[in-house]
């Protein structure tokens, strides 16, 4: 199993790295919507894929796969923790507030969304 997480999470990982770069470069801002996009859709699918499992609707070996693999490579928090230090140090107050509050509160309601969309 724990190679099965482990393909899951270099996959994240690559679609990680191109999503952020493809939103950061049309966004055009200091803002990171590159970070703020992947950990809302990561957050949202991995609410659907949990109530999926959950539900008995995949095996755990997808459940491995995709929730904790791929989706563990894919979210970051680490990159949002040095993305807000980012913002605090360059004295954007406000940008950095507004991300940290926006990306905690949509994230959790993205995953909320994703784990009731079926029910």
């Amino acid at each position: 199993m724990i190679v099965i997480v482990g393909l899951g999470g270099g996959i994240g990982a690559v679609f990680r790295y191109a999503l952020g770069n493809y939103v950061n470069k049309r966004a055009k801002t200091n803002f990171p919507f590159g970070t703020f996009v992947i950990n809302i859709l990561g957050s949202f699918i991995l609410g659907l894929i949990n109530h999926l499992y959950l539900d008995k609707s995949i095996s755990t070996t997808l459940w491995l796969f995709i929730g904790v693999g791929i989706l563990g490579g894919f979210t970051t928090f680490s990159t949002f923790g040095y993305e807000a230090i980012l913002l605090l140090l360059a004295k954007k107050y406000k940008a950095a507030l507004s991300y940290i509050i926006l990306s905690t509160i949509i994230s959790i309601c993205g995953a909320y969304i994703g784990f009731h969309i079926f029910r």
